[in-house]
């Protein structure tokens, strides 16, 4: 079944989590936001983030949960569960640092991606939805941040 972005729309607006992903954006904004995204699957157990990678993508889950987790002296420790509906690697897309922490499919999972190539194009061309997707990525690190539980979670 192809996916179509009311899917991924549908789970955000279903997500209630504290650090949940909810720009404000119209039907018709979506889909053209939906244009600039990529779906895909990944299994579960497959590598989404690597820490320490130097990539910048952006990812949304559609359906699926994710494990954050990154490696200590004592071994591996898990940050955060994302379900669907949330956002995830938006430290590096913004801060242009390599990522914080890993994260793996604990499920199967639906996202979208979004590269910074992308993101610039549709920052030139349709900007007002840009600049609101920026802000309500700018909610979830702030969220993320002040949680102490998921202090390393903004990815």
């Amino acid at each position: 079944m192809p996916a179509t972005i009311q899917d991924l729309c549908q789970a955000i607006a279903q997500n209630t989590s504290d650090d949940a992903f909810a720009p404000a954006l119209q039907t018709a904004q979506w889909e053209v936001l939906g244009s600039y995204l990529q779906p895909f699957e990944l299994a579960a157990g497959q590598t989404l983030i690597d820490e320490n990678a130097h990539d910048r993508t952006l990812f949304f889950i559609e359906s699926g949960s994710v494990s954050v987790h990154t490696l200590s002296s004592k071994g591996e420790v898990q940050i955060a569960m994302l379900n669907a509906g949330s956002a995830v690697g938006e430290g590096a897309f913004f801060s242009r640092q390599p990522r914080s922490a890993s994260v793996t499919a604990a499920a199967a999972c639906r996202l979208w991606r979004l590269t910074p190539l992308r993101f610039s194009e549709m920052a030139n061309r349709q900007p007002s939805i840009a600049l609101e997707l920026t802000l309500a990525l700018g909610l979830v690190m702030s969220r993320r941040l002040r949680s102490k539980s998921r202090r390393v979670a903004v990815t």
